[in-house]
């Protein structure tokens, strides 16, 4: 009988274990499967409570399902960065959870039901910048190619030397008219390799973007980002840009 009772508790334990590691492995596949897993199955996909400065299996599982689901995480190497960080942003206000940057329980949570950033469809392509969530998302007719955190115009008054208003970021259907390889110094601060799409706000670099809308009315993408977007030509002079 405690033969068997050993036997019997040893079987559950493998199946607890088999219970976590399956679906992780699926996620690190990017596999549909675990995106439409069943809500016991989901529950049961969890993993350690990690933020930035992990490294490890559990921060590469990461960032490879970040990736499947189209979030820019930048190089999958296992380092929970900046981009990491970044990425895990933006999941976590697609998923409409507070972002925090810290991958807990809810987060896994998001990863496993395949939370992707919403995004309209267009003919062609084009950036649209999602002001409700706080988001950048490249998108060519039906499909996202890439969700990127972002920080927008604050909705604070401004006042400095000659220039005042109110930092917003305008609404409305726009295109990439001038651009910067390099740092852009304006009246309101310094703006790495900026795309504008309007007047003087644009698309740029900054070495600050935190998960709430800040700027005086640019969009900011990390220095990270940015520096990948103008390697990858993903937002060439002419491409749409739609803010809502």
């Amino acid at each position: 009988m405690r033969r068997a009772a050993r036997w019997w508790a040893g079987a559950v334990r493998l199946v607890a274990v088999a219970a976590l590691v399956l679906p992780l492995g699926e996620l690190a596949a990017g596999t549909a499967a675990a995106a439409d897993a069943p809500t016991t199955t989901v529950r049961a996909v969890t993993g350690p409570v990690i933020r930035l400065g992990a490294r490890g299996t559990a921060v590469r599982t990461l960032q490879r399902r970040l990736a499947a689901l189209r979030y820019w995480v930048g190089p999958v190497d296992g380092v929970f960065g900046d981009a990491t960080q970044q990425a895990i942003y933006a999941l976590q206000k697609s998923a409409r959870l507070a972002p925090d940057g810290v991958v807990g329980p809810a987060t896994w949570r998001a990863l496993a039901r395949g939370v992707r950033a919403p995004f309209r469809p267009v003919v062609g392509a084009a950036v649209e910048i999602d002001l409700g969530r706080d988001l950048v998302l490249l998108v060519r007719g039906r499909d996202l190619l890439e969700a990127f955190n972002t920080s927008t115009g604050g909705g604070y008054a401004y006042a400095t030397g000659a220039m005042s208003g109110v930092t917003t970021t305008p609404r409305g259907r726009f295109r990439i008219y001038r651009q910067v390889d390099g740092l852009d110094v304006s009246p309101l601060g310094e703006l790495w390799r900026p795309k504008y799409f309007v007047g003087g706000v644009a698309i740029h670099g900054s070495w600050s973007v935190p998960p709430t809308p800040v700027s005086h009315g640019c969009v900011r993408l990390s220095i990270e980002a940015m520096d990948w977007v103008w390697a990858t030509n993903q937002m060439p002079l002419g491409r749409t840009v739609l803010v809502y």
